[in-house]
């Protein structure tokens, strides 16, 4: 915040919104700055820099929310703001039918900022548009390729929270994170190949060390190959397979069977009308059982680096770490102040908003499939495998509104025959039941093998608001499920 009397007008907006008879009211602050560099086909295609500011006041007034924003930070306009976040709520609590209650934290003051080597907005423009030519023109060195892309993206985000019951935090948060992908073409046929993953690479709340890690340039050719390959494959075979999932796949396949499934607000019915809900529901809470003994999955909030992390989430609440799948049983959800305590809980702090002129709703943080800490490695488990499947990097997806019915297609596939592997193989596609699906899960990986993965277009919410979300995963071998192919 720029001057300490804009903060202090803030907390005053916050008590006369008491004063009024507010139950509650917080306000959260926040800058943002953003940039995207994309060359496509030896040209610069994007680049693009943003920056904004603003603030938002929620207002609790006899059971019903009420919320305003403004990017105009001056005491008369914080003064209109909050008066028209209490209008909203005094209006809406005139028809709400199960008013809210808040949990029991305490309020807290604080301060978070996410780990940073190398403050990405600091290193030249020239010395980034760079890396992306050379990965390029390494992509580009085959007749069949039709498309190159490489892109760098960084963002970074200050915060400031205040609430009420005297709750003070800031934060920053710096994010980093590129990709390749390539689109090569032969006979009427389009086959792509993406690094380190489709739908935009990765992303981690680091610096720009973390995009030097990627080594994009040096990727560059083995993934270029591989479209090539792609090209000439044949098509994935239909049947039932052992499948090897690798950890960029799980993560989008935790991402939506597992982490939308578990979001309190869905499982309470509060999305149906636009994301859906959830076959989770509270009356299955520690009875279901979602997968096998071999599935714990864990909320954390709390890894360093992760794109899910934080300190403190937009209700003032710490970060935390917290089971939802123990061993195959369904044990938890991801949740906030105010949907918590309709099942005798606290918030896991899992609530978040977009930007500063956006309601904080339930949201993923770092939702990640454990290692076996005696499982095998990749080599291990493929040795391990008769006849299966190696599948890897999403393509497209296809789940319905209580996640439980999916389709998955992937980049690229590998047969496995008597523990090696052989031919590549195009166009997989596997369908499943979550809880058949995870319940036929029978090994995951070595933690040696475990990665996090960030994920920057979570989608939810009315208006839309977009999240970034972190999942990890060591490989992991499913029995038995339905895959199909084809052009």
């Amino acid at each position: 915040m720029r001057k300490p009397q804009e903060q202090e007008a803030l907390q005053a907006a916050l008590q006369k919104l008491k004063a009024q008879g507010a139950s509650y009211a917080d306000a959260r602050w926040e800058r943002h700055r953003s940039e995207r560099l994309l060359v496509r086909n030896g040209q610069v295609a994007a680049l693009t820099q943003h920056q904004e500011e603003g603030f938002g006041i929620r207002v609790l007034y006899k059971g019903a929310w009420g919320f305003a924003a403004s990017p105009f930070l001056t005491e008369q306009e914080i003064e209109r703001v909050a008066k028209r976040a209490f209008e909203i709520a005094r209006a809406s609590s005139l028809t709400v039918k199960e008013p809210v209650t808040l949990d029991d934290w305490e309020p807290q003051r604080g301060t978070y900022e996410s780990p940073c080597e190398r403050d990405p907005f600091a290193v030249p423009l020239d010395g980034k548009l760079e890396l992306l030519f050379r990965a390029d023109e390494v992509l580009r060195k085959a007749p069949e390729v039709q498309t190159a892309e490489s892109s760098l993206h960084c963002h970074t985000a200050q915060k400031v929270f205040l609430s009420s019951d005297g709750a003070e935090i800031t934060q920053r948060i710096t994010e980093s994170g590129g990709g390749l992908e390539v689109k090569a073409v032969a006979n009427g046929e389009v086959q792509q190949r993406s690094y380190p993953a489709a739908h935009g690479g990765d992303t981690a709340a680091r610096g720009f060390e973390f995009i030097e890690s990627l080594q994009l340039v040096e990727n560059a050719e083995r993934i270029r190959e591989e479209a090539l390959q792609l090209l000439r494959a044949e098509p994935c075979p239909t049947g039932e397979f052992d499948v090897i999932l690798d950890t960029n796949q799980l993560a989008l396949q935790i991402h939506e069977s597992c982490g939308h499934p578990v979001e309190l607000d869905r499982a309470l019915g509060m999305e149906l009308s636009f994301a859906g809900g959830s076959f989770l529901t509270p009356d299955q809470r520690g009875k279901l059982r979602y997968g096998s003994e071999h599935v714990t999955i864990t909320a954390d909030a709390t890894i360093p680096g992760a794109l899910g992390s934080f300190g403190y989430d937009d209700e003032g609440v710490p970060a935390q770490r917290w089971p939802i799948v123990e061993r195959g049983l369904f044990v938890g959800y991801l949740s906030s102040r105010d949907t918590a305590p309709r099942i005798g809980q606290r918030s896991t702090g899992a609530c978040r908003a977009e930007s500063w002129n956006r309601v904080p709703i339930v949201r993923m943080v770092n939702l990640s499939l454990e290692p076996d800490p005696d499982g095998p490695s990749l080599d291990e488990l493929i040795a391990d495998t008769k006849r299966g499947l190696l599948l890897c990097t999403n393509k497209a997806w296809s789940i319905d509104d209580r996640r439980l019915n999916f389709q998955f297609g992937c980049e690229i596939a590998w047969e496995i025959q008597n523990g090696r592997l052989g031919r590549v193989l195009k166009n997989p596609v596997y369908t499943g039941i979550t809880p058949q699906f995870w319940g036929s899960c029978d090994a995951v990986c070595h933690p040696r093998e475990w990665r996090m993965w960030g994920l920057t277009n979570c989608g939810k919410g009315e208006p839309m608001q977009t999240m970034h979300v972190g999942h990890g995963a060591a490989p992991a071998r499913f029995r038995g499920v339905k895959v199909g192919g084809g052009r």
